[in-house]
């Protein structure tokens, strides 16, 4: 199964104070809005998102359909057969995606320690 690019959502208390720290280490803003709370920051492959006030905690992130750059990849499994393919596994999504939709769609885990798993793709289905 590939689960696509991978960041660690951080949830930070002052997302001004969080971004002069980790460009402190080397880190460079690559997408986001600093006025929304957001903000996406890279070190060679490493990414990290800043979310104030969006998660309630650090949360794992997978987007399936970009590579580390947030290019589109020809081929690559949609979000909804990685949850089904999940699912069958006898984990349980919550939220869940609508298996019956298309484009762009998310769903959550839990691991056993309570951390969160995001899987979410920004991008439309492959064709087939």
């Amino acid at each position: 199964m590939k689960l696509g690019n991978f960041s660690v959502s951080l949830a930070v208390k002052d997302i001004a104070a969080s971004r002069a720290f980790y460009e402190k280490l080397g880190f460079v803003v690559v997408g986001g809005d600093q006025a929304k709370n957001w903000l996406v920051l890279k070190n060679e492959e490493t990414k990290i998102g800043l979310f104030q006030g969006m998660f309630p905690r650090n949360t794992l992130t997978f987007n399936p359909g970009w590579d580390s750059n947030k290019a589109t990849l020809p081929q690559f499994e949609d979000v909804r057969e990685i949850q089904k393919s999940l699912k069958a596994r006898g984990l349980s999504p919550e939220p869940a995606a609508d298996e019956a939709s298309t484009g762009p769609a998310y769903f959550m885990l839990t691991d056993p320690d309570g951390n969160p798993v995001l899987f979410d793709q920004h991008v439309n289905r492959p064709k087939r």
